[in-house]
């Protein structure tokens, strides 16, 4: 720990009954967070640990056994999102909290610290910035806590370095979600209508909202392709809001023929995930819902996202694919072969028999 940080002593702690972890949105980046909530519920036993995420997003956490509610926000736009952010102030101020974690330290959680009227604000402690001559904070002042950010590393154990103030050290971990039965239940009637009940299948989630994180949808088709006559295993594609076309034109040019998944929710889907052999996807949420089922998992990085810090590399069964040499934000092909990537899937084969033996 750093001699420069600031910490609580035993009687400040002691005194820390209500706490209110900050981080909206989005799904993959909220997952993260689950990582250090085992530690923190130890450390504080007694005391209320609540949550503020934005409604859409409410399903990563709703069943989190170490939390005791949600603080639940609409996602609203022009004035009503205006409305939605008074609104959470006045319920956060109501509630009465000890300690605001600010997780997002960005504008849009800023407004809620600085009005929490918790005691204690803790945060990152961001490097200020020289714009024009003049020398900004970036918000500094708000935390009475507050930490710098250390050298990079996986996200989720990159979080337990905030919590140095609280005498929280990282411990082995891994982040939380809970699949729900009615969804191995409505995965395993699927299995069973589509015959893959009792044969190995490899995951494909090609899909995501950054195009620029996308592997070249062609390259996709070509891997599946290799994978189902090479190592005479099916692949099933994927797919979540706005993502079928994508399946549909993987499947449109294969040699072989896919299966494409029903439309799942984010619950369904990680239910869909333990029967699977592995994961092949982008950088994104699938691939962290992956490690938090501890589904082995391959993921494609391009020239924009840094695998250091997006991907649980430190374990064996979760590999990431990507050339740092690379820089063309217009190719999608990230200079990753199919074939490429088929050499890391009998590789990750061998790591996962390997497991199976031991």
């Amino acid at each position: 720990m750093s001699s420069d940080i600031k910490t609580l002593n035993n009687e400040q702690l002691k005194s820390i009954q209500k706490i209110l972890i900050i981080q909206q949105k989005p799904f993959g980046d909220i997952l993260l967070n689950t990582g250090y909530f085992e530690e923190l519920r130890r450390h504080f036993p007694e005391a209320q640990i609540d949550y503020l995420i934005q409604k859409p997003y409410k399903t990563i956490l709703e069943d989190n056994p170490y939390l005791n509610n949600l603080v639940l926000m609409d996602k609203n736009k022009g004035f009503k999102k205006l409305i939605t952010i008074f609104k959470t102030i006045h319920q956060i101020r109501k509630t009465g909290y000890d300690l605001v974690i600010d997780q997002l330290r960005g504008t849009s959680s800023i407004r809620f610290v600085a009005f929490s009227g918790a005691r204690w604000k803790l945060g990152w402690k961001l490097k200020p910035k020289k714009r024009m001559g003049f020398t900004f904070n970036r918000w500094n002042w708000v935390y009475n806590l507050a930490v710098p950010k250390g050298e990079t590393r996986y996200y989720a154990r990159w979080k337990f370095d905030l919590l140095q103030p609280l005498g929280i050290k990282e411990v082995e971990h891994n982040i939380y979600y809970h699949v729900k039965p009615k969804s191995f239940e409505f995965i395993k009637k699927w299995l069973e209508k589509a015959g893959l009940n009792q044969r190995p299948f490899i995951a494909f989630s090609p899909g995501t909202p950054v195009r620029k994180k996308q592997w070249d949808l062609d390259y996709y088709a070509q891997l599946a392709d290799m994978i189902r006559q090479k190592l005479d295993m099916h692949v099933v594609l994927l797919w979540g809001p706005g993502e079928k076309d994508d399946v549909e034109y993987i499947k449109s040019r294969m040699e072989s023929e896919p299966f494409i998944a029903p439309p799942t929710t984010f619950n369904q889907a990680g239910a869909l995930l333990h029967s699977a052999l592995m994961l092949i996807t982008n950088d994104g949420g699938i691939n962290h819902l992956a490690v938090s089922q501890e589904v082995p998992s391959i993921s494609i990085f391009g020239p924009k996202s840094n695998p250091i810090k997006w991907c649980a590399w430190h374990k064996p069964i979760h590999p990431y694919m990507k050339d740092f040499n690379f820089k063309n934000f217009e190719d999608n092909r990230f200079n990753i072969s199919p074939e490429q990537v088929f050499n890391k899937v009998t590789e990750l084969i061998k790591i996962i028999d390997s497991k199976n033996v031991n």
